[in-house]
């Protein structure tokens, strides 16, 4: 009888699962099995949050396996070696899992593949790097024509989702211990598993009046429940990127007017930006430790460690850019909007490294992903690949008066101002400070610090002519 192991890794699903597929029909019973590596829970870039609603993925992905007569398998140890003892274990055959792209899992990939039949399939988005290609086969670096070319392909389909399987064949083998800690903070906002994530889709994108149908015109209201919250179910593979293509171009063929139909093609450009990310990852690993474009690696940051800590903890003065760090301290996600004011207040206003924002965004973040993470401080940093100009620098005050009218955001993640009055929310400066309850002033001008940054980045410009 011929066995197989499955190795989840970023693919914690039944549905439209590649590597699952192809290992059942290679071989008459699977083993599930996921390794928890230590070089990566020892790596700066995983935070506590993550690694819970990781956790719980695994054990919901080991209770529906259960329900099919199967069980997942997991042990800790470096993979290489970790499979190996597995393959050995259970006299598995082959080994079949999900291609993924950053400099590690290369490495990782690369390592095990060398004594062990290990067969990678793709999956992590729903077109793989490599497919969406330049005329000159040359990969896109900016999102734009990437975008164009990515649509000018034939959309999946309902019909190409592959379907769970009913009942896994699983060998008998010890199935070891799925770790309870860290636990998952109640402040989190998200509930692992494959059932929770297509449910949100749903919710998100079907009915009469759903709410991808209000996505272009207010995806960018901070204050307002207008985005998918599916990020922390793509990162984790809860439900595959394609799945969500496809429910984005069925809202697109169901949209009732016109604003439901920019609503629906709007997400659908999120879910390519997620793409463009990964392939620019994948062709350019050199962006996890640098700027696409390396002239804005001579910048000359101001580094200030107490400025940042000041950022962290959300104490800058500025109403939104802390309402957005203490929302990331306590529930490990943020609106996106709030991402690139934030992102773009550390580098362009405070003069600190990208870097030091993208790290700890990482230990932070439930959706976390190095792909998109990168790629999103690049772009607010303007060192990016796309075509984000470095002068660009978001005035925090004007942000948060068009992105939180109304100061709603504010005053539930900055207590302090909670009492505020409506015509002062966003310039609490001008508020006694006998009635802040201990708020900060402005730890910057943001006039001077947008000068500033100017010409740090035109320094940096210059110095490599």
């Amino acid at each position: 009888m011929r066995t197989a192991i499955w190795w989840a890794r970023r693919d914690l699903r039944l549905g439209d699962n590649p590597a699952l597929s192809a290992a059942l029909e290679h071989a008459d019973q699977v083993l599930p099995a996921f390794v928890i590596d230590p070089a990566l829970l020892a790596s700066d870039y995983v935070g506590k949050k993550r690694l819970a609603f990781l956790f719980e993925g695994l054990r919901q992905l080991d209770a529906d396996l259960r329900a099919r007569g199967s069980r997942l398998t997991v042990r800790r140890g470096d993979p290489a070696e970790v499979l190996a003892q597995v393959v050995e274990d259970s006299g598995a055959g082959e080994i079949f899992a999900e291609r993924d792209y950053s400099p590690y899992a290369k490495r990782r990939d690369e390592q095990v593949g060398k004594d062990l039949r290990l067969n990678l399939l793709d999956g992590v988005t729903a077109r793989p790097p490599g497919t969406v290609l330049k005329g000159d086969g040359e990969f896109y670096t900016v999102f734009t024509p990437f975008s164009r070319t990515w649509k000018s392909q034939p959309p999946p389909t309902r019909a190409d989702l592959l379907p769970a399987p009913t009942h896994i064949p699983t060998p008998e083998f010890d199935p070891g211990t799925i770790p309870t800690e860290p636990a998952l903070p109640e402040g989190v906002p998200f509930e692992a598993g494959e059932g929770i994530a297509r449910r949100r889709l749903s919710d998100f994108t079907e009915g009469a009046n759903p709410a991808i149908a209000h996505y272009h015109a207010q995806r960018d209201r901070v204050d307002l429940a207008s985005t998918s919250g599916m990020s922390p179910y793509l990162r984790f593979g809860m439900i595959s990127a394609r799945e969500a293509v496809v429910a984005a171009y069925e809202a697109i063929e169901a949209a009732r007017n016109e604003e439901a139909r920019e609503g629906a093609e709007k997400w659908l450009d999120e879910l390519i930006w997620r793409e463009f990310f990964i392939h620019i990852l994948a062709r350019f690993p050199r962006v996890r430790a640098g700027s696409f474009h390396a002239v804005y690696d001579h910048i000359q940051w101001e580094n200030d460690d107490w400025a940042f800590q000041a950022w962290c903890a959300g104490r800058t003065g500025y109403p939104l850019i802390d309402a957005g760090m203490r929302q990331l301290a306590e529930t490990g996600w943020m609106h996106n909007r709030a991402r690139m004011i934030t992102a773009s207040f550390l580098v362009k206003d405070l003069l600190i490294d990208w870097r030091w924002g993208e790290l700890w965004f990482m230990r932070h973040l439930v959706d976390g992903d190095p792909a998109a993470n990168n790629g999103g401080w690049q772009w607010s940093a303007g060192t990016g690949t796309d075509a984000a100009v470095y002068f660009r620098v978001f005035n925090p005050t004007s942000q948060a008066k068009k992105h939180d009218p109304d100061g709603a955001y504010i005053r539930r993640w900055v207590p302090e101002l909670r009492d505020a009055p409506d015509k002062l929310i966003h310039t609490p400066w001008r508020i006694p400070a006998d009635d802040r309850h201990g708020y900060p002033n402005p730890i910057v001008d943001h006039k001077w610090a947008r000068q500033r940054a100017l010409a740090a980045y035109a320094r940096a410009r210059e110095a490599e002519k």
